[in-house]
This record gives structure tokens, C-alpha cells and sequence, in this order.
């Protein structure tokens, strides 16, 4: 029987307000927490929650044989911290079931690992604290920006203990070979690296 494996992608990013030169030297509140707010509210209530539930459900009703992972910015917890603790509620009651693996990413969902090392381990750590404090899970397997991949961020990632990395299945990057298979980097014969098969994710999302 074919496997498929899900994973869900949630990020909020801090909305700038509306702030212009005057401002320089005397209002450091550089955020919109009114946008922030309405924009969590509505997809808490249009998206988050529904879809939670229904994920529950479906590990309920096949008895833990449905499985699925969740790749949740650091941002994205925050807000929901801050606004809606009812959503990290239902992410906590999908994470006790066992059926839930919780992703590790860069906390700020940045480009970071093209910048600066040590940015990214710094935004990296503070996610995995996070995920720890919030789901009692320390993740095992990472998720770059927009699946962004290379064998050196492999590599990189291998020495920092986890286990495998999610990446987008280009075709050219493929080469004609299959997505729906584990691959593994020229360092090592046991780093998974799991290509994400776009054109079925498209026609899931659609």
C-alpha cells in the first residue's frame, strides 16, 4: 500500500505600521498589532481551527495510522501565544495523540542559512526551545525557507544531529527521477533527503 505523507506549512509574519520619517527617534513601535490580531482572528477561525479538527479526527477515527507533521514558524507560535491560545491548544491536543511530528525551521521563516552560519543556528535553536516549551517534541527533521535545498545546507544540518531535511522536487534538480522517494546527499548514506511532490500538493491544495 503507497504511503503519502502530509505536512503543513503555518507562518505568520509580524505586519510593519504605517511609520514615516517624523517618527525616527521617538516612536520605537515599528509593529501593527491591531493588523497582526484581525488577520490571525480570521484565519484561526476560517483555517486553523477547522482544519485541527479535522485532523484530529482522522487520526481518531484510523486508530493512529494517519500521521501528519506540521512545520509552524516562530512568529506564527508567537502570535498565537499573544492573540489566540485556543489554536496553540489544539496544535498541544493534536501533539498528545503521538500522531503529530512538529518540524524544525528557521524561527523568523528567513533566508538565514545564506547569510550567516551562526544566524542561522541562533534562529534554528530558538525554534527547536519553542517547539520543546510548547509540544514537548524536539524536532528531528528540518525545513528551510521554501523548501529552499542544497547539498551543503544537508551537510550542515547532518552535524547539527538531525536526521533528514524536506526540499522541493524540482524537476531539474531530479533529473527525471521520482519525488516519491527518500534520497540521501553525497556525505552520507543515512541523511534523508525528502523531495516534496508539488504537482500532487497542487492538485490537493486546488
Amino acid at each position: 500500500m503507497t504511503s503519502v505523507c502530509f505536512y503543513f506549512q503555518v507562518h505568520q509574519p509580524w505586519r510593519l505600521k504605517s511609520y514615516s520619517c517624523f517618527q525616527i527617534g521617538y516612536d520605537h513601535d515599528y509593529f501593527d498589532d491591531a493588523a497582526n490580531r484581525t488577520v490571525l482572528n480570521r484565519v484561526a477561525d476560517k483555517c486553523y481551527l477547522p482544519a485541527n479538527r479535522l485532523m484530529l479526527e482522522l487520526i481518531r477515527r484510523h486508530e493512529g495510522r494517519f500521521r501528519i507533521a506540521y512545520s509552524i514558524t516562530g512568529t506564527a507560535l508567537e502570535q498565537m501565544e499573544r492573540f489566540r491560545p485556543d489554536v496553540i491548544a489544539s496544535f498541544q491536543e493534536l501533539a498528545e495523540t503521538g500522531c503529530v511530528e512538529f518540524l524544525a525551521e528557521t524561527y523568523y521563516h528567513s533566508l538565514s542559512f545564506l547569510y550567516s552560519r551562526e544566524e542561522f543556528m541562533r534562529q534554528v535553536r530558538a525554534h527547536t526551545e519553542k517547539i520543546e516549551a510548547l509540544f514537548d517534541q524536539t524536532p528531528v527533521v528540518f525545513r528551510n525557507t521554501e523548501l529552499i535545498y542544497n547539498n551543503e545546507l544537508a551537510a550542515f544540518l547532518d552535524t547539527m544531529g538531525y536526521k533528514g531535511v524536506l526540499c522541493e522536487g524540482l524537476d531539474y534538480a531530479l533529473a527525471g527521477r521520482s519525488p516519491n522517494f527518500v534520497y540521501h546527499p553525497p556525505h552520507s548514506s543515512t541523511f534523508a533527503v525528502l523531495p516534496k511532490n508539488y504537482k500532487l500538493s497542487d492538485d490537493i491544495a486546488f
